[in-house]
């Protein structure tokens, strides 16, 4: 892989980028309407939300948020049913092995920021045979902040030993690219993510935009 002199490392986000966990996620949400004796909700219904986590999910399940008295049972019991069921149909996209491939056979280090917490990242990105190789993995409570704020990305560039300016962050939300350019990093915003309900990617001021990982390839042969 031919990557600028500029940049010696990659950073990813996890959840839409590296791997589709929205079947284990909306799983979550449809084992607890099934309990309930609802009928689940297509697949479809809950994509969108999944980068915004638990509370997508139950918002999407239930229709209630934080401001609901409900709220926070259904989020803890949905954290509950999720990390019983995480491994059972995640996977890492099939169309990002070749890019990982390629980084590691050009010796570019690369790691994982994500805003998923300890608890669940670690053993995930094990079972699917991430860490290693990730050089770094930077989960949403391994520092003080998370996303957007750029200390986690920051952290991750800390750990693998290269300077946050020669660091390329790749995400499939808004906050991914607030992140990345709050930490001084070139930005990437990727098309087969969840993408969530918002604004429209090309608004999101991303350095580049990659409708699928062969693009990806090729702006980081051109970075």
């Amino acid at each position: 892989m031919m990557v600028a002199a500029t940049i010696r490392a990659v950073l990813f986000d996890l959840d839409g980028t590296l791997i589709d966990s929205a079947p284990d996620l909306a799983g979550a949400g449809n084992d607890m309407r099934i309990a309930r004796g609802l009928a689940p909700h297509p697949l479809s219904h809950y994509r969108p939300m999944v980068g915004a986590g638990a509370r997508g999910m139950v918002g999407r399940a239930f229709d209630v948020g934080p401001q609901d008295d409900a709220f926070v049972a259904l989020r803890d019991e949905f954290l509950q049913r999720y990390e019983a069921r995480m491994t059972l149909q995640t996977r890492v996209f099939p169309e990002m092995l070749p890019v990982l491939a390629a980084l590691d056979a050009g010796a570019v280090p690369w790691g994982i920021v994500t805003n998923k917490a300890t608890r669940f990242s670690a053993p995930l990105v094990r079972s699917l045979g991430l860490m290693p190789p990730a050089a770094a993995l930077v989960c949403g409570d391994t520092t003080p902040h998370a996303k957007p704020h750029p200390e986690p990305l920051l952290e991750a560039a800390r750990r693998i030993g290269v300077p946050a300016a020669s660091c390329v962050y790749v995400g499939d939300d808004l906050r991914d690219v607030q992140a990345g350019h709050a930490a001084g990093m070139t930005t990437v915003a990727v098309l087969w993510g969840y993408l969530g309900a918002g604004e429209p990617i090309g608004s999101w001021g991303a350095d580049h935009l990659a409708q699928s990982p062969i693009d990806l390839l090729k702006l980081l042969r051109m970075a």
